[in-house]
């Protein structure tokens, strides 16, 4: 049986359909409340747990060869403002004049 009740007649004979639900023995419809996932903001943290926002300016703190190329990002190196994004490397950003995508943990967030 439902876990759900009847507003009217408190019995729990109830038919679920998409978008109501209706009781089986008075015949009462309601509309189904559909309840919205709460979506929690993503919080990145740079290597020493300082929160890293949209806007911010990162510092290396250690090399990185850049894949598929002979460039090292030394220790260091400033960024231009990051971007937070989704997925695996967290940061977006310019760094040398290259648009690259950085994890978190390589870098340290430059105080103002």
């Amino acid at each position: 049986m439902s876990e759900i009740s009847c507003p009217i007649c408190t019995v729990d004979d109830v038919l679920e359909h998409p978008d109501k639900y209706e009781c089986m023995t008075c015949g009462h419809e309601w509309e189904r409340v559909v309840e919205e996932p709460v979506e929690e903001e993503r919080v990145v943290k740079d290597a020493y747990g300082n929160v890293l926002q949209s806007g911010d300016i990162v510092q290396m703190i250690k090399d990185k060869k850049l894949k598929g190329t002979s460039k090292v990002l030394k220790s260091g190196m400033k960024s231009k403002p990051i971007r937070i994004v989704d997925g695996d490397h967290e940061i977006d950003c310019k760094m040398d004049g290259m648009s690259i995508a950085l994890k978190a943990e390589f870098v340290k967030k430059v105080q103002p």
